[in-house]
């Protein structure tokens, strides 16, 4: 059996914060505009919004791509978001990969690496949260340097665009 990209107790508090904190969950729409650019550069017709939280992300690229896109949402803390998503030919994972759960990273880099068919779009946070978790820890439980990250990504993806940000970085990626 495979490892499981998110524990039952992380769940529940990821349901949680997704259900009674408006404000939980919107850098996705500061990416919208950057992900319709890529969506309608290269002509994309599907995209996974892996980590979707509330969905704003495809609400946001609705109005924004220049024509019809099938978006779908995944995110395994939220009730009928979190059945196995099919491979996609663009998969985007804005502000997720710092909140997964440091000994499940892997098995989240190896679930996506499985899900991008075409290209991929992830944004990472490399600093604290304002959140705080019920349980004391930053809501961003990986905090690390750029340099550590994207030797995990380029395991398993080939990198065509680093983007330096004030807080954090965005990769544009491709299957291996």
């Amino acid at each position: 059996m495979e490892a499981a990209v998110i524990s039952d107790d992380y769940r529940r508090v990821q349901r949680d914060l997704h259900a009674n904190n408006p404000g939980y969950g919107v850098a996705s729409l500061h990416f919208a505009p950057t992900v319709a650019k890529v969506v309608n550069g290269l002509g994309v017709e599907s995209l996974l919004d892996y980590g979707a939280g509330k969905g704003r992300l495809g609400r946001e690229l609705i109005k924004l791509v220049a024509r019809p896109i099938r978006i779908t949402p995944y995110d395994p803390a939220i009730p009928g978001w979190d059945a196995e998503p099919e491979p996609d030919e663009m998969v985007a994972c804005i502000d997720v990969l710092e909140h997964i759960e440091p000994e499940r990273l892997d098995v989240v880099l190896d679930h996506l690496a499985r899900l991008v068919k075409r290209v991929g779009y992830f944004t990472v946070h490399t600093g604290p949260a304002e959140r705080i978790l019920p349980d004391g820890r930053n809501a961003h439980l990986i905090q690390e340097k750029p340099t550590w990250w994207l030797p995990k990504i380029m395991a398993r993806f080939e990198l065509q665009n680093f983007n330096r940000m004030t807080n954090g970085f965005a990769v544009l990626v491709q299957p291996l």
